[in-house]
């Protein structure tokens, strides 16, 4: 493996971005000055496991309902939980919040501009300071997310297996980062890994680092990066419960901590690794099961639950429960688990 990769990679890459940058609604074109720090904050926020073309609509109805960081820091809670939905990863829209109000109460509204006072908010983990102190203040910063990772591993031909070799990229990343318009360089990296350098099928004739690339001469490119091989992810079930009275189905707030915290969602009982049946029902009924099931992947887990139903003649007030209208549930801003369920049970009646 190189100690380092050859210099010629950041002219020759920054000069395809020049040509080719993607026109995204929270980037500046090359060479112009950097956009907004708020909105390359939030970008890259919704950026972290979700494709582009997911976040594209979440950001711009986020924007113009919460264009700065004051507006995002007065928020309500669950209406901005709710303009998430289906997002996923709801982590990350409550450490939204908090960030926003760190922001305004330590910072007076302004993003601190360098990695390590970056690192010090909800949220924001190494690359995605480094990716802002790049994009939205222009410094040297080292910037590796997935696609930089593959894009790296193969022009080294990296052999060592990721993630266990994720400080060597790091490292050869180091050697090839430019300092004058670093944060072009970031996005011009990702770019590259995004529309050229894919995982399965590398587009190796329309690359401009082809030449300086191990990878591409070793004749097998998609063998890089080397991965460990992942575990079976375990498999849960559950049952969701659909409590209706008149027009209305009883949602529940989920705790804050945990799966999903925080979010409106039909009651569940336990995922656990047999069926649990009619168990922990939000209230006694004469609950009926369903010959359906919802299924769902979580990043560590997969979910497969039982639909139940039940009918109630007056609106009960459980604790923490609330009556939502069957025909505006697409206003309650359900997690995709729920709204899957809430979809099977709106067709059976």
């Amino acid at each position: 493996m190189p100690a380092k990769l050859p210099s010629t990679i950041a002219p020759h890459l920054l000069a395809r971005y020049d040509r080719h940058a993607r026109d995204l609604p929270w980037r500046a074109p090359p060479g112009t000055p950097p956009p907004a720090p708020y909105r390359v904050w939030l970008s890259e926020v919704m950026l972290q496991q979700t494709q582009v073309a997911t976040v594209k609509p979440y950001f711009e109805r986020f924007t113009t309902r919460w264009p700065d960081f004051e507006s995002l820091a007065a928020a309500d809670e669950g209406e901005l939980m709710a303009a998430w939905a289906g997002l996923g990863y709801y982590a990350r829209a409550r450490n939204l919040l908090a960030c926003a109000r760190q922001v305004v109460r330590d910072h007076g509204g302004r993003l601190p501009d360098t990695e390590a006072e970056l690192r010090k908010l909800a949220g924001i983990g190494d690359y995605t300071a480094a990716a802002i102190a790049a994009i939205a203040f222009g410094a040297r910063a080292v910037v590796v997310d997935a696609n930089v990772e593959r894009v790296v591993a193969r022009l080294a031909a990296l052999e060592d297996p990721l993630p266990a070799a994720r400080p060597t990229v790091r490292a050869l990343a180091d050697t090839i980062t430019p300092e004058p318009r670093a944060g072009d360089f970031a996005q011009a990296m990702m770019d590259l890994g995004s529309d050229i350098c894919t995982a399965r099928a590398p587009r190796c004739l329309l690359c401009p680092l082809r030449a300086d690339c191990a990878g591409h001469a070793s004749g097998a490119p998609e063998r890089f990066p080397v991965k460990t091989p992942k575990r079976k992810r375990p498999h849960r079930r559950g049952t969701i419960f659909w409590l209706t009275s008149g027009d209305s189905v009883l949602l529940v707030r989920r705790p804050d901590k945990g799966m999903l915290g925080g979010m409106r969602a039909l009651p569940t009982g336990p995922w656990t690794d047999a069926a649990p049946g009619l168990a922990e029902p939000p209230i006694p009924a004469e609950w009926r099961l369903h010959d359906a099931t919802v299924r769902h992947g979580f990043t560590h887990f997969t979910l497969e639950c039982t639909l139940a139903s039940a009918r109630v003649e007056a609106h009960i007030n459980p604790e923490a429960g609330s009556w939502w209208p069957i025909d505006d549930l697409d206003s309650a801003g359900l997690p995709t688990l729920f709204a899957k369920a809430a979809a099977v049970m709106k067709k059976q009646g």
